[in-house]
């Protein structure tokens, strides 16, 4: 069963092991302060949830999202915004890796909210954008930052400062998204080959891997190749890497549990 809340539809698939995050909010997909707020709280859900090892991101209809609700802002006060970006950044907080599947617009918080997920896979057609500058306003929910670690910061400084579009084709020539897909069509059947992908793996591998990428990319890069020796360390102890070099042994499927 579908769980909505703050125009966000919650499904799972692939007996309960994928959570399906979807936009859902008129042509545009609208991001409201409701939206923002039930973003964090769907991952509060999965993340709970042990049986839930990947999520996915994406938006119902012609355009993932357009953005925030411009208009709201206008009805919270100054200081409500100092932790505007905590919620609708959940994913980048979350164990779990999360995949964004974008088709069509991508701007605004919405960019945001893709910009904070492991790995976005986008349409040819998608367009990506920071549009606050137009509105005498700077991206809040961690835009400037994220962007400028993925696509540098010159590149950055340019498309915040002017608002302009991102092409499909220049992120993903720049690395900002994994894949360009000709259609809506091809973009679903990639998320899906990547979600049983990883689905093969370790989700304890997956989570460290995640940790180890997010926490190591900005510190030094001594620190970094020590984070990621102590995870590889700890791995080794674990119940699935016994059972992945056990099953490459016997020519075998592993079986995972993630302990």
């Amino acid at each position: 069963m579908a769980l909505t809340g703050g125009r966000i539809r919650l499904d799972r698939g692939h007996d309960g092991r994928v959570a399906y995050l979807t936009l859902d909010h008129g042509k545009y997909n609208i991001v409201t302060m409701e939206t923002r707020q039930a973003m964090a709280d769907r991952f509060a859900e999965i993340d709970a949830d042990e049986d839930i090892r990947l999520v996915v991101i994406r938006g119902e209809g012609e355009h993932f999202t357009s953005g925030g609700d411009i208009p709201g802002f206008m009805e919270m006060e100054p200081v409500d915004f100092t932790d505007l970006g905590q919620n609708v950044t959940a994913p980048s907080r979350s164990p779990k890796p999360v995949i964004t599947a974008v088709d069509g617009y991508c701007f605004g918080v919405g960019f945001e909210l893709a910009l904070s997920t492991d790995i976005r896979i986008a349409t040819e057609r998608s367009e990506f954008a920071l549009p606050e500058m137009r509105l005498g306003m700077i991206p809040g929910s961690g835009g400037t930052q994220r962007l400028a670690r993925l696509i540098g910061l010159s590149r950055a400084k340019y498309h915040v400062m002017t608002a302009t579009r991102i092409t499909a084709r220049q992120a993903g020539d720049w690395g900002l998204v994994s894949a360009v897909l000709p259609d809506r069509a091809a973009l679903d059947a990639e998320v899906e080959r990547v979600v049983k992908t990883m689905l093969g793996y370790s989700p304890l591998a997956l989570r460290t891997a995640k940790e180890v990428l997010d926490k190591g990319i900005d510190a030094p890069l001594y620190s970094g190749i020590e984070l990621e020796r102590k995870a590889y360390a700890m791995l080794r102890s674990s119940h699935d890497f016994a059972e992945g070099v056990a099953a490459f042994g016997e020519k075998r499927a592993p079986k995972f549990q993630g302990r």
